[in-house]
């Protein structure tokens, strides 16, 4: 038996499964008859019916992506032409209603434009730019700077007087 890794189920299920809607039986048959969760059985049998049995069998495998033209198509033919997910899934090859489900919402909300591919990664540019210091700032930061160069050198002439000190050396 051949068991994918990220997969629940068997593949002999799925063909099962497969055989079954050859054979005329519906996702609530196909559940009750393999024991199966009905979400799961209703699920394979759109896909296959969508995709057939390679997108059935290739299930969770790797994630497909769908150019454009091809979001376009399917969002207009489900919100403009009014046709039935399951169809649309089967005329343009979609393996899951979840992508087209979100095509038809951004194309609703947005048109056509909202489907177009957003390029990837951080914008060039983007990065935050800190706000111009005024004079008064500047002038805090030197202060700061000069009593921590102030504090440093009375620390080493300290450190150097005690030196002399327990060494019995004086200064030259």
């Amino acid at each position: 038996m051949q068991q994918d890794l990220r997969c629940r189920h068997d593949v002999s299920i799925k063909r099962t499964v497969a055989k079954m809607v050859d054979d005329g039986l519906g996702w609530g048959s196909i559940s009750s008859a393999l024991a199966l969760p009905r979400d799961t059985a209703r699920q394979w049998v759109m896909i296959y019916r969508a995709v057939g049995m390679d997108g059935l069998l290739n299930m969770g495998s790797k994630k497909k992506t769908y150019d454009y033209e091809t979001r376009l198509a399917a969002a207009r033919a489900h919100v403009d032409d009014g046709r039935t997910l399951q169809d649309v899934m089967v005329a343009y090859g979609v393996a899951s209603r979840a992508p087209v489900q979100r095509w038809c919402r951004l194309y609703r909300e947005g048109g056509a434009e909202a489907l177009r591919p957003k390029p990837k990664g951080r914008p060039p540019g983007s990065r935050a730019r800190p706000a111009p210091k005024t004079r008064e700032q500047e002038l805090e930061e030197r202060v700061r700077k000069l009593e921590a160069e102030n504090a440093y050198l009375k620390k080493l002439a300290a450190l150097r007087a005690e030196k002399r000190l327990r060494t019995g050396k004086r200064p030259r």
